[in-house]
């Protein structure tokens, strides 16, 4: 079915995935399933149906997790040390986009951004959860002590950075998309509940999940020095809008 699909195909971009974290500790099979196995079937099907660029979507969560003291962040060259099954399946994809470049010459790229938010994202997403919740008077959950921070990227300047890349990128490339904004999960729900003049008491801390990384944060130097890339989009306004965008569509 998708060597059929894809046949007469330039360029396929592989956003694809199973992506929730929580959902990946309950059914790690799921994640292996469509992340590993489900990119191999598309790089079968790109390399028979010899298109142009196979781009596969990654995750900053490939790479483990920083001290949340530490004022490092992820290049493209460090080391790849998944902690949770979702992260581990990304790992496991990324190793095989790489693994067919250089043994079938494969055309590729990897993009690993951090957290995205906006408009239209699943409802079982951090931000949307908050939002959804808030709007409609309901406990905000927050795992442990919400010290758990994360760099956050609007999903329109994320599909800026793959576009660029996508036309300009070198092949067998991995560039990092990262936007230098960090936020810790409780600072960012008080945001949430700020923009909706809603009161703090809503936020509950809950019971932390296993393995969760503290820190995640993305050296995106290369992207900036070799294709001209920034964010378009200021957090604030870009929080704001999303914000608006979900009061609108909540009766």
């Amino acid at each position: 079915l998708v060597g059929g699909v894809m046949n007469g195909v330039d360029v396929v971009v592989n956003f694809a995935a199973e992506s929730h974290v929580d959902r990946s500790i309950l059914e790690p099979q799921v994640f292996i399933v469509t992340n590993i196995l489900g990119t191999q079937i598309l790089l079968d099907a790109a390399l028979q149906s010899k298109v142009k660029l196979f781009f596969q979507i990654s995750t900053d969560e490939v790479y483990g997790a920083l001290d949340l003291d530490s004022t490092g962040r992820f290049t493209e060259d460090s080391p790849l040390r998944p902690n949770s099954p979702y992260a581990a399946s990304k790992t496991s994809a990324d190793l095989l986009v790489r693994a067919y470049y250089r043994t079938f010459g494969l055309p590729v790229m990897i993009s690993r951004c951090s957290n995205n938010y906006g408009p239209r994202q699943h409802p079982e997403k951090f931000l949307p959860t908050v939002i959804l919740n808030a709007l409609n008077d309901r406990t905000v959950p927050i795992y442990g002590d919400g010290l758990y921070v994360r760099d956050w990227i609007h999903v329109v300047d994320h599909c800026r950075a793959i576009d660029l890349i996508m036309q300009k990128g070198r092949l067998g490339e991995v560039y990092n998309i990262g936007t230098n904004n960090e936020w810790a999960n409780i600072e960012l729900a008080r945001k949430v509940l700020s923009i909706l003049n809603k009161s703090e008491d809503l936020l509950q801390s809950v019971t932390d999940r296993p393995g969760h990384d503290r820190r995640y944060a993305l050296e995106g130097g290369k992207l900036k020095r070799e294709l001209g890339w920034e964010p378009s989009i200021f957090f604030d306004a870009g929080l704001e809008g999303t914000v608006r965008w979900y009061a609108e569509r909540t009766g």
